[in-house]
């Protein structure tokens, strides 16, 4: 498939109803609106095909960026294009999904992620502690630079509540991302959530609600001592 056959078919599933929650959600045009689920066939027609991943995310469609994290795999692209990927992001969704899949995956993860926590730009910051919460989730807890991420803890304790809106959300999931899956900092997360308390974000006109982290992190354990960590962050 080309980019002009794989845009052809996004915009024939898309739908009036789809593209109006987009909106509300904060997606800016140009964008199709086609439901997540109608993305699946495509994802595995396009499977391993990362130049098409990238073309996608290039057209700053919201559909074929959206799609562009489904099938782009992080391993292979380079700091830089992970770095503009970050930078192109057009609304939280991109940056918080899209962006935080395919870093989380690079071996770079890290270093990069905590750069982009520290841009003053809020999509920026969103991609980077989306991308934190995606390492924690996937990668094993020998591999992890557990010192560095529970002094990210601390800074979640300390600054989460000033933070921008959507950085607040992303946040919180890094905290409830330590808390379920890395072993040695399970204690440390649960009293950052219970120091910082349940955490506000206006999710616009949607009914959209922010996870309370505490019992979240309880309830993702599902009685054991932490749970087993994901193959991927991704949906579906």
């Amino acid at each position: 498939m080309t980019l002009e056959d794989v845009m052809k078919e996004l915009a024939a599933k898309a739908t009036p109803a789809t593209k109006r929650t987009y909106l509300r959600h904060g997606a800016p045009e140009p964008l199709f609106g086609v439901r997540i689920g109608d993305l699946q066939p495509l994802r595995k027609k396009l499977k391993g095909r990362q130049d098409v991943a990238l073309e996608l995310y290039a057209t700053k469609n919201s559909d074929a960026m959206y799609l562009a994290g489904l099938v782009a795999d992080g391993k292979q692209m380079t700091r830089r294009q992970l770095d503009e990927w970050a930078a192109g992001a057009t609304w939280h969704m991109i940056a918080g999904c899209t962006v935080a899949w395919v870093a989380a995956e690079h071996p770079e993860a890290v270093a990069m992620a905590c750069g982009w926590i520290d841009s003053p730009r809020e999509l920026n910051a969103t991609a980077g502690w989306a991308t934190l919460a995606g390492v924690v989730a996937t990668v094993p807890d020998t591999e992890l630079p557990v010192k560095l991420l529970g002094g990210l803890l601390g800074r979640c304790a300390k600054s989460m509540r000033t933070a921008p809106n959507r950085v607040r959300y992303v946040m919180n999931s890094f905290v409830i991302g330590c808390g379920t899956y890395v072993e040695p900092l399970a204690d440390r997360a649960v009293a950052t959530a219970r120091k910082t308390g349940r955490v506000e974000v206006d999710m616009g006109d949607t009914a959209c609600e922010v996870p309370d982290a505490e019992s979240y992190i309880y309830k993702a354990r599902r009685g054991a001592a932490i749970a087993p960590k994901r193959k991927t962050t991704r949906c579906g």
